[in-house]
């Protein structure tokens, strides 16, 4: 049984009803109809902590939907699980192949911008370059998380104020 049918909360039995309503009139193919089930699925298992599940939809949703710009959503739903794993590395393709298709997620440069900034990974990121008294490393990866704050920033001015304040504290501000 699809997960869209599966019993949940009142907003979420909500926007299934909606979803539902809205696939029946508006004029698509019956692929794309099938690709935002498997999407919306998808969000409905991530919701719920189930990634392997939302992974899954998917992943089934990119085979089916041929939408760039709808297919931006998915891969940056897909990266939003790998941030949550610890996968920053496949996060940050994910947030890249996404932003290909759609340059106007600021969302997704503002993740991007936290894992360059603030994650442990090999090699190191910023924060984790300063405690380890690499400051050169540090502010390589700082300058690159400013750039994409800077474009999640330019992009919805009124978001991201700490980053725009460590910008301005750090003068990477423009």
């Amino acid at each position: 049984m699809p997960r869209s049918r599966i019993n949940g909360n009142f907003i979420d039995k909500t926007f299934s009803i909606v979803a539902n309503i809205l696939l029946r009139i508006i004029p698509t193919t019956s692929g794309e109809k099938e690709a935002f089930t498997y999407y919306r699925d998808g969000m409905s298992a991530q919701s719920e902590g189930n990634y392997a599940e939302a992974l899954q939809n998917y992943y089934e949703a990119m085979r089916l939907e041929i939408d760039p710009y709808d297919r931006s959503y998915i891969l940056y739903n897909i990266g939003l699980i790998h941030t949550s794993n610890g996968e920053h590395t496949k996060a940050l393709e994910y947030y890249f192949r996404a932003l290909e298709r759609n340059p106007f997620l600021p969302q997704a440069f503002n993740n991007m911008a936290v894992i360059c900034h603030y994650v442990r990974l090999s090699p190191l990121r910023g924060e984790q370059a300063i405690r380890q008294g690499d400051s050169e490393i540090a502010e390589a990866w700082f300058d690159q998380a400013a750039e994409y704050w800077k474009q999640a920033i330019a992009l919805t001015p009124g978001n991201y104020i700490e980053a725009q304040n460590w910008l301005k504290i750090t003068g990477r501000f423009e």
